[in-house]
């Protein structure tokens, strides 16, 4: 992985389908505010690490986003379900609320990640 002056590179083939994700600081969201990566359907998405309810981190084990059907982001503390695609929470105390998403694009086998970029 290597950081920029407002990106994340990292590889391709190193975030699986439905696998774990890759996390990544935010420094500039604060001292550890940390985003993270995963990728659904063939896409990389990319989010805060913050879940909408309480300010708390989504993975308890780092890089466990999804849940075991692989078809929801989850946050470990509270419950709530995020749609991997677009972030926004469907079911727990956040419901109807989104994680903040992060400007991701693919290309040349590297995910390049914009973290001043919170669409």
């Amino acid at each position: 992985m290597s950081v920029g002056a407002a990106m994340v590179i990292l590889n391709s083939a190193d975030l699986e389908d439905g696998g774990k994700g890759l996390r990544f600081p935010l420094p500039a969201l604060g001292q550890n505010v940390t985003g993270f990566v995963v990728r659904f359907k063939g896409k990389p998405y990319a989010y805060v690490n913050q879940c909408a309810h309480v300010s708390v981190e989504l993975d308890w084990n780092e890089g466990e986003f999804f849940t075991a059907q692989q078809d929801y982001l989850i946050c470990a503390t509270h419950g709530a379900h995020y749609r991997p695609d677009n972030g926004f929470c469907v079911m727990g105390p956040c419901k109807g609320r989104s994680l903040k998403q992060l400007e991701v694009i693919e290309q040349n086998g590297q995910i390049i990640i914009n973290t001043g970029a919170v669409i």
